[in-house]
């Protein structure tokens, strides 16, 4: 494969509609960035709409994004068609060009430089690379800098490819078609009509056909779902992501149908799309989620202006059945994983105990009584933004501490309820959400304490003791080995979380009463479900 630094072969090839185009005659004015691609690849198909967002960053010289096809120019066609590709899109129909670039595997990135020579190259999906590209090729022609690949979109920050054409030894080119995959579809079909007789019920049909068996739904009438799209600055076929585990196609008419099953009010959209974006994150893995035998299922943490601006609650009662925003925007997303995502309970769905919170399962910060920077903004968000939050979270577990009137002794009895989270005796790969009720958010900002101190300082003293682990066979014995060993108050005992990232503050909850409560999540970094972020807007 050619790297950086080796001259960059000739290539000479026809469009399937356009004239013929040469490597030579673009790189005498500036960069051309070549990706090879297959049109049944996936990866390849997840790389296409970042390519056209570089070559429309590019504006009058998008003509140096060159797409170099593997295939015949039927499925070429076809993929140009698909994606509405703007920029040469060229035939390597004997697969000379693939051999003199040789890449192991695509989509191949080569960046050619005004000499001839190959800049970068890589192989693969890559967000990074996909930016570098971008800083380089924007750089040399005098643009703004740009951000092509957001980390916050949905797709993966990397991706392996697959094998290149020209390295296919006794491909069969008679074998049948098979329809290609998109990983990050633009459009999907509309949904579909139903006509049921004058004499049925519609709420009962609702129920006996599977869009909610068990509570009963608001009909998604086509009236109703037109008056959602009508105030929907997207068009209805527009995909907001892929929902695990069946990968159904959730778009904007689709996720309208579901908020409109789930009582949501039109405005609630604004909210609910990034919801079902941060869900088919690849990142928070509902994929697992979804088919896991714990209880997890997402809560929706809404941070930032937008929740007051909506009438979400974030006071008194934040769990319960305290708001029509927090209730049914939670609900539309239950909806929309098992319309769309598939999962039924005792099919896909095989939690064994499951939670109140596969109803609804949506709060907002209480950013008035909190003494501290909002969630969002401890996510890397600005302050005046607004953030849905996904965390994959277990049954609240309440606790009360109403006679410590220092930091440290509240903590003490936080950290007790947190070395329980997942199983008491397995540490490691636990994650938690602490949601401190005012009362004792103001105890421990009274005693000095900053939000980043709390969680450390749960980090540093939330532990199981030594003397747990002489019951052998119990579930986290046998992961002793990998444990850290630490002192808290005098006594041995195994660090609980293995970072204070794994702890996360929320300040919720009324002001009257000092309960605050423990979250536990279902395990934790890329094997498991990340905590996803993603501002509030459409």
């Amino acid at each position: 494969m050619l790297a950086p630094g080796d001259t960059a072969a000739p290539v000479a090839l026809r469009q399937p509609e356009g004239p013929d185009w040469r490597l030579g005659d673009s790189i005498a004015s500036g960069p051309v960035l070549l990706a090879f691609l297959e049109t049944d690849c996936p990866t390849c198909r997840l790389a296409v709409p970042y390519l056209k967002r570089l070559a429309a960053a590019l504006g009058a010289d998008r003509g140096r994004v060159v797409a170099i096809s593997q295939d015949g120019e039927q499925e070429t066609t076809e993929l140009v068609g698909a994606y509405d590709v703007t920029f040469p899109v060229l035939l390597d129909e004997d697969l000379a060009a693939s051999r003199a670039y040789d890449p192991r595997s695509v989509p191949a990135l080569f960046l050619v430089d005004e000499d001839g020579r190959i800049e970068r190259s890589s192989v693969g999906f890559d967000k990074a690379e996909i930016n570098a590209v971008a800083e380089v090729m924007l750089g040399k022609l005098g643009l703004q800098p740009q951000l092509i690949a957001d980390p916050n979109d949905g797709a993966p920050e990397t991706k392996p490819g697959c094998s290149s054409r020209h390295l296919e030894h006794g491909r069969n080119a008679s074998a049948p078609a098979v329809d290609p995959i998109d990983l990050m579809p633009q459009k999907g079909p509309r949904a579909s009509r139903l006509e049921i007789p004058d004499d049925v019920d519609p709420y009962e049909y609702c129920m006996s056909a599977g869009f909610s068996p068990y509570l009963p739904v608001i009909p998604p009438t086509a009236e109703r779902v037109d008056a959602f799209l009508g105030d929907i600055p997207l068009p209805p076929d527009q995909v907001l992501g892929l929902v695990p585990p069946c990968y159904g196609q959730a778009t904007v008419e689709k996720v309208a149908a579901n908020a409109v099953m789930a009582g949501c009010k039109p405005e609630y959209m604004e909210v609910l799309f990034p919801v079902v974006r941060a869900v088919c994150d690849e990142r928070f893995n509902l994929h697992g989620v979804q088919a896991t035998t714990h209880s997890a299922t997402p809560l929706t943490i809404l941070s930032g202006s937008a929740a007051e601006r909506l009438g979400f609650a974030s006071g008194a009662g934040v769990f319960g059945n305290v708001s029509r925003a927090n209730s049914t925007v939670g609900r539309a997303l239950q909806l929309v994983m098992t319309n769309l995502g598939g999962a039924r309970p005792g099919e896909i769905d095989m939690a064994t105990l499951a939670s109140p919170g596969r109803f609804s399962y949506c709060i907002a910060e209480n950013h008035q009584e909190s003494p501290w920077a909002p969630l969002h903004v401890d996510r890397g968000y600005d302050a005046d933004e607004s953030t849905v939050t996904l965390f994959a979270a277990a049954g609240l577990t309440v606790v009360s501490e109403h006679t410590a009137r220092t930091g440290d002794g509240l903590l003490r009895t936080l950290a007790a309820t947190l070395a329980t989270v997942w199983s008491w005796r397995n540490c490691g790969r636990a994650e938690a959400i602490v949601v401190l009720c005012p009362e004792h958010a103001t105890t421990l900002a009274s005693d000095g304490f900053s939000k980043e101190r709390v969680r450390d300082f749960l980090f540093e003293n939330t532990g199981v003791p030594l003397y747990a682990y002489e019951h052998e066979g119990t579930e986290g014995t046998q992961l002793r080995d990998n444990y850290e060993e630490i002192v808290i108050d005098g006594m041995p005992h195994y660090q609980k979380f293995a970072d204070p990232s794994q702890i996360m503050i929320v300040v919720a909850g009324g002001t009257a009463g000092k309960f605050s409560g423990v979250l536990g999540g279902w395990l934790s970094g890329p094997k498991g479900s990340q905590m996803v972020s993603y501002p509030v807007r459409f």
